[in-house]
């Protein structure tokens, strides 16, 4: 016992030196935009609901929850999620969250594949969490889930370390065109904390091989990687899916920002391509190049922002610094934005 609280202790002080906790300064968020963010998508018992999708939780919105909270620097709200996600999303026998919880049907998930980009954000956040707030249980735990990642999510396939989007039907010889991978999957900056909570060097190929993809995936006349990936060969949009640079993608330059990836000819070629008119991102048919649907929300507009922020200094617009939010996807896509800059690049406010 004496040896695993020590170290336990070893894990909390490195990733509090990695990721310097907000609680350790002050709320990356603004309290007011918080408060708007729960009052619309956090219900009572702790459940983030996605209102852009019949209502329904998922392993993913319980992990932004969790960030946003920790973010927030708010350890109520934290456990208020984090008791939902608990209870109610892990309960496969390998510790990683079952992905669908849906009110609308008993029992409420009928699906218990996972999916390892909400794994990956809630391991993360507990990592966070548990640091900031010398919370021993949220370290155990995120630990465990990092363990259980690496085992069964993180593969090794052609010379390459990938993350596969879930344990169940993304490889040979159930999915012919496997392995599929989704780009959007690699939560960058939740890597180097895992390394931390389950030791491998594999994590650090994980990163290098996403991100040599990332460069590599440039489909159509746009460039763009699609948001599901065939790597049977080499690199093509995977059967099954639209061909499309969709919903899923838009978050990866978000991602790169808040990781510290700087590639600036990587984040123009995704802001470009994203990009229809003036600063409008849109989902784009990859074959064509033409736009799918607009995507005119503050909150998707402004990963456009974040990008020209980290790459010329450009001032964040005062439309998408207020905070208003309608749907649960863009305005967590919003609030993690904003906490980005403002931790990070608080000149581009």
């Amino acid at each position: 016992m004496r040896r695993r609280r020590s170290i336990i202790a070893l894990c909390c002080a490195a990733v509090f030196a990695i990721a310097q906790p907000a609680a350790a300064q002050r709320a990356a968020i603004d309290p007011q935009a918080w408060t708007l963010y729960k009052a619309r998508f956090l219900d009572a018992n702790g459940r983030i609901l996605d209102n852009g999708n019949s209502g329904i939780s998922h392993s993913e919105g319980q992990g932004y929850g969790l960030l946003l909270a920790y973010l927030a620097n708010n350890p109520a709200d934290f456990e208020q999620i984090w008791y939902f996600t608990r209870t109610e999303l892990l309960l496969r026998d390998d510790g990683l969250a079952v992905w669908k919880w849906d009110p609308e049907v008993t029992p409420h998930v009928t699906d218990t594949n996972n999916a390892s980009d909400g794994d990956l954000l809630i391991a993360y956040a507990l990592a966070l969490a548990g640091s900031a707030w010398n919370n021993k249980d949220y370290l155990q735990t995120a630990a465990a889930m990092a363990k259980s990642l690496l085992s069964h999510v993180v593969i090794d396939t052609g010379g390459r370390t990938l993350l596969i989007p879930g344990v169940e039907g993304y490889q040979a010889p159930g999915r012919k065109d496997g392995p599929i991978i989704n780009p959007s999957y690699w939560v960058y900056e939740a890597i180097p904390v895992m390394a931390l909570l389950a030791p491998s060097g594999r994590w650090q190929k994980l990163k290098d091989d996403g991100l040599s993809l990332l460069r590599s995936m440039q489909f159509g006349p746009r460039k763009l990687p699609a948001d599901w990936v065939s790597l049977r060969a080499k690199p093509a949009p995977a059967d099954g899916f639209e061909p499309e640079f969709g919903y899923n993608s838009v978050r990866i330059p978000l991602y790169l920002a808040r990781a510290g990836i700087t590639d600036k000819s990587l984040l123009t070629r995704l802001q470009q391509g994203m990009t229809v008119e003036g600063d409008e991102p849109a989902t784009i048919d990859l074959a064509s190049g033409k736009l799918k649907d607009r995507l005119p929300d503050p909150g998707y507009r402004i990963v456009n922002d974040v990008v020209a922020c980290v790459v010329d200094g450009t001032k964040l617009p005062a439309s998408v610094r207020q905070f208003a939010p309608t749907l649960y996807y863009p305005a967590t896509l919003q609030l993690l934005s904003l906490a980005f800059v403002t931790e990070k690049h608080p000149e581009c406010l």
